[in-house]
């Protein structure tokens, strides 16, 4: 092949020119083959094709000439393979309009990319342009595709997700880059040149107004793709224009997007509504967006009401994407507008969209009844309700605390709010904390120590006391204790803490050593 662009036409670079995605091309098998280089460009309607060929061709053909029997089919893919053709492009317009099983199963065999065309192309003009490449000419052209195909594929080879595809695509571009789904909810932005707001604002019916596929079109002029794989379309990709029109390497940016997508699609088992909610919790918790109306036009556009409604944050201590796929699908049934989506792999997250007259307890109250069918130790914590979104951080950083807060076996309890936290709440948040440890070793260690080396439990008579607010009638009746039991045992309390149980402040200290020791070891 001639090499005066400075490297080689792969089958990917000839998909992605103009002549060829007008044909709306789909690859079938093959698809991590595409870099194979492409040495000419060979239209035959022969059933024994391979007979004229060298290697590396792009083999085009109407598939008037397949044979009817798979029999036949596979011995023409398998001439095809043995001569190291690059790709056979299949026009389903004449013969077909579906491409056969046969054909497909041959060259996945093969591994020989099968690429079909929607619509009617003009063979001839597609070797020309091939050919004008082959020979030399748009040569600088060729080394901008060329650098864009590799970025591609490397990003395909380590097994990029749809975020960093995205990304790479408004880098190379510096254009905007969305990926929507079929519902027209924009997943992932990519903004270049603008703010996310500009871009995202009325997202939905902006995007109704583009054609599904093909060339620039809507009233702005977007440039967009499927990404399919086999007939299943999942979404697309578009990309908002300038005040520079599109080029056609925009084209072949975009439409490697999509190719790139589609394979992260297959390798990425994470749904892309599940991912993009994650996002969009994880920014909105930990305030990571760039502006309020930023944070406003991106949940907006992945469905969430946004104006005249309250939030609220509620966090589920559960194993979170077990629980994520059913919590989501229950607040749907419900009708509840939320964003659902795992914060940490024993946290699931929920942003609750509420109407003015609309309590959010029934909404907890079905979501906690989700989680402890999913986990009986489930436990569910709730912020407080703000009226802006950008305020909701403030709501996700109250849930934290009362999930913090909560103790273990909470008695029936459903769920959890910052007025449940007590003393015993707040301390046991602290446990972990060495002060709080110390503090209760400092107060109670001698007496600890003493029950451990005689056998007496002082301890129980103190908490009897303690609770009883210095009453020695009623700590003897709760201990099953003589009065004068009692006074003794107190007495040598007293000694072995030096403290004065007569004092109301050292019986506060002590009930909160009592507590604390309560929460490092539970009874």
């Amino acid at each position: 092949m001639s090499d005066t662009a400075g490297a080689p036409l792969t089958v990917a670079d000839v998909l992605a020119l103009p002549v060829l995605a007008a044909g709306r091309p789909q690859v079938l098998t093959g698809l991590t083959r595409l870099d194979r280089p492409v040495r000419w460009v060979h239209i035959t309607e022969l059933t024994d094709p391979a007979s004229f060929l060298k290697g590396g061709e792009l083999v085009l053909t109407t598939g008037m000439p397949l044979p009817e029997d798979p029999a036949g089919v596979r011995r023409y893919v398998d001439e095809l393979a043995e001569v190291d053709a690059a790709a056979l492009v299949i026009e389903l317009v004449r013969r077909y309009h579906r491409p056969p099983d046969a054909l497909v199963h041959a060259c996945r065999a093969r591994d020989l990319p099968l690429i079909t065309l929607a619509r009617d192309v003009n063979f001839l003009e597609v070797t020309q342009v091939v050919h004008a490449l082959l020979l030399g000419n748009q040569a600088d052209a060729m080394r901008r595709t060329q650098r864009i195909h590799e970025a591609f594929t490397a990003l395909t080879l380590r097994g990029a997700g749809p975020q960093e595809v995205v990304r790479a695509a408004a880098g190379m571009s510096g254009r905007t880059v969305v990926l929507e789904n079929l519902v027209h909810q924009a997943l992932i932005c990519e903004a270049s040149g603008a703010t996310v707001e500009e871009a995202l604002t009325g997202w939905e019916a902006r995007s109704r107004a583009v054609p599904a596929s093909g060339e620039v079109g809507g009233p702005e002029g977007w440039l967009v793709a499927p990404v399919e794989y086999q007939g299943e379309r999942w979404g697309r990709v578009a990309m908002l224009p300038t005040s520079a029109g599109f080029t056609s390497e925009d084209v072949t940016v975009l439409e490697r997007t999509a190719m790139a997508l589609t394979i992260a699609r297959l390798i990425h088992t994470t749904p892309w509504e599940r991912a993009a909610h994650r996002g969009a919790l994880h920014d909105l918790a930990e305030q990571r967006h760039h502006s309020p109306a930023d944070a406003r036009a991106r949940c907006a556009a992945l469905g969430l009401p946004t104006e005249g409604v309250g939030f609220l944050a509620v966090l589920l201590d559960v194993e979170a994407q077990a629980a994520e796929t059913t919590v989501a699908e229950e607040l749907r049934t419900a009708g509840i507008a939320a964003l659902v989506g795992t914060l940490t792999p024993t946290r699931l997250g929920v942003l609750l969209a509420l109407r003015p007259s609309q309590s959010w307890r029934p909404a907890v109250e079905r979501l906690s009844r989700s989680a402890l069918a999913l986990d009986p130790e489930a436990v569910v914590s709730v912020g407080s309700e703000v009226d802006d979104l950008s305020a909701t951080a403030r709501s996700f950083r109250e849930a934290a605390r009362v999930a913090e807060a909560a103790l273990p076996s909470p008695d029936g309890r459903a769920f959890h709010e910052l007025s449940d936290i007590g003393l015993r709440q707040l301390l046991y948040s602290l446990r972990e904390d060495t002060r709080v440890q110390e503090y209760a070793e400092r107060q109670l260690g001698r007496l600890l120590d003493h029950d451990t080396r005689h056998g007496t439990d002082l301890l129980t008579t103190l908490r009897h006391y303690l609770d009883s607010a210095g009453n020695k009638t009623t700590t003897a009746r709760r201990g099953n204790l003589s009065r004068e039991t009692v006074y003794q045992r107190l007495r040598t309390v007293e000694r072995l803490l030096d403290r004065d149980l007569e004092s109301g402040e050292q019986r506060t200290e002590l009930h909160v050593a009592l507590a604390v020791l309560d929460v490092l070891r539970p009874r």
